[in-house]
């Protein structure tokens, strides 16, 4: 059986070979020839290969588990003439270094989490237009749109008491299956009732993926791996904010927002047939009734659980204000993309490179004070930027205070429940997500108090919630100090 490097190194050749043809012949033939169609040509053939080339990259990165290097080296050798040739002949010297390992089937469980974001990320530059395209007033249109968060909200918690009854897996399959259906149902979708009611499905059932999905990742990883890991379900979540506005937005305007929906449901039917191979990770064991144990509402559940409010509760601010306040700036309205496109990519550059074993490292409550600290500290200031650069440069801070918090709470949850309670808790857990995103969104434009007064507003909760944490960490380590002085 081939290697995956030699895979990755054939198309990489092959990718490098349509570059150099697109640049040396396809080129000169469009200014010096007047043919411009040879551009289109190699182009297209040339965007099928680097696809291809891609596809190659990520399989040895999973089949080889190398370092998360050799994948970005790969990519930038093919923006690079002959850049592919010199990568090649290095990787042919250090081949005989990696072996194939085997398949990690947590990776489709990972993939199935990028479905569940990305599912909900695609809709937010979309939803709105698409609500008002079909009848629905301004009043009824957002309502249309918080409708997708309100039932999500019940299936996560429905999701989380299943789960914990008949196993994770079963449960995702179901979540799977029933939120595909909704998103190809966008399709029926004529007039401002039908939509409520497609959307109310779609979020209800798409509730029930994602604390199936982390109970599974959770009861399968290993007790100090469990920040790392963490902190990978981070970067994917991290990635499709990043991806899914940018793609829902395209797609819409060159189709439809129905045909942005049935590929994101294609993509779901896909992975149907993936999960069908963790049967070996759904390890569960059968419980009788007598052996179930009450959900425990301990100290770190519930530190867990306002995390996650207060995190979403930050997101839900920031969406409602930020484009506000670049607007009132006198900015394009582009820019707010990209502001909260660069606190998205810090916090998955520190999910994915080696910063990622801090948070196996440190105890999740210290990282936890870190995160809320620094996002109090940048909702407190960006309402006070008034340039470019320090707006990109607090948001660049908004991402580090994600990345600290995100692993954290994820963590905290893990550590302070039990296998036989994990679905319930994550079901809770991601129903004050959604509450969270709720209240920071929506709440916020109760009050009077201009865009600014948000932004203080916001920060001076997360202050509260960041006093509140450190005093009663430093409460606990004075009691055991105390204790172990006896």
């Amino acid at each position: 059986m081939r290697s995956p490097i030699n895979y990755l190194r054939l198309a990489g050749i092959v990718d490098g070979i349509s570059l150099l043809t697109l640049l040396f012949i396809a080129m000169p033939l469009k200014y010096y020839a007047d043919f411009p169609l040879a551009v289109t040509i190699n182009g297209s053939i040339h965007g099928g290969i680097f696809v291809l080339y891609i596809v190659t990259i990520l399989y040895a990165a999973l089949r080889i588990q190398w370092s998360i290097g050799w994948s970005i080296t790969a990519l930038l050798a093919a923006f690079i003439p002959f850049g592919n040739f010199i990568f090649d002949i290095y990787l042919k010297k250090v081949q005989h270094r990696y072996t194939v390992k085997p398949f990690k089937l947590a990776w489709i469980v990972y993939c199935i989490i990028f479905f569940s974001f990305i599912d909900l990320f695609v809709q937010l530059p979309v939803m709105s237009t698409f609500a008002t395209s079909v009848g629905a007033s301004t009043v009824v249109a957002g309502i249309v749109v918080g409708m997708y968060s309100f039932t999500n909200s019940f299936g996560n918690v429905a999701s989380g008491m299943l789960t914990d009854k008949v196993g994770p897996l079963r449960i995702m399959l179901v979540g799977l299956g029933t939120t595909s259906d909704a998103l190809f149902a966008y399709q029926l979708v004529d007039d401002p009732l039908t939509l409520l009611v497609v959307r109310s499905l779609h979020g209800f059932f798409s509730g029930l993926i994602v604390p199936a999905a982390f109970t599974l990742l959770a009861n399968t990883t290993a007790n100090n791996e469990q920040g790392s890991k963490s902190a990978i379900t981070g970067s994917i979540v991290g990635i499709a904010a990043i991806v899914g506005p940018a793609f829902g937005g395209i797609m819409a305007s060159k189709t439809s927002v129905p045909n942005v929906f049935a590929l994101v449901g294609l993509l779901g039917s896909l992975l149907i047939v993936g999960a069908a191979f963790l049967r070996h990770l759904n390890n569960r064991k059968e419980r009788s009734k007598e052996r179930r144990t009450s959900f425990s509402w301990n100290p770190g559940v519930q530190k867990a659980f306002m995390g996650a409010f207060f995190l979403m509760f930050s997101q839900g601010a920031l969406a409602y204000l930020l484009p506000l306040y670049v607007e009132s700036l006198g900015f394009s309205s582009r820019m707010s993309g990209t502001l909260l496109s660069m606190f998205g990519i810090v916090a998955v550059l520190i999910f994915i490179l080696p910063t990622n074993r801090l948070f196996d490292r440190v105890a999740p409550v210290h990282t936890l004070i870190i995160g809320v600290g620094i996002l109090a500290i940048c909702q407190l200031l960006v309402g006070q930027m008034t340039t470019t650069i320090t707006l990109y440069s607090v948001m660049a801070l908004y991402g580090v205070g994600f990345a600290f918090l995100f692993p954290s709470i994820n963590t905290l949850l893990i550590q302070s429940t039990t296998p036989e309670m994990r679905g319930q808790a994550y079901g809770y857990f991601y129903a004050f997500f959604s509450i969270g995103v709720v209240v920071g969104s929506s709440v916020l434009g109760l009050f009077p108090l201009g865009i600014k007064g948000g932004f203080l507003l916001a920060g001076s909760v997360l202050a509260l919630f960041f006093v509140f944490v450190l005093f009663d960490s430093r409460k606990k380590e004075i009691v055991q100090h105390s204790e172990a002085g006896r």
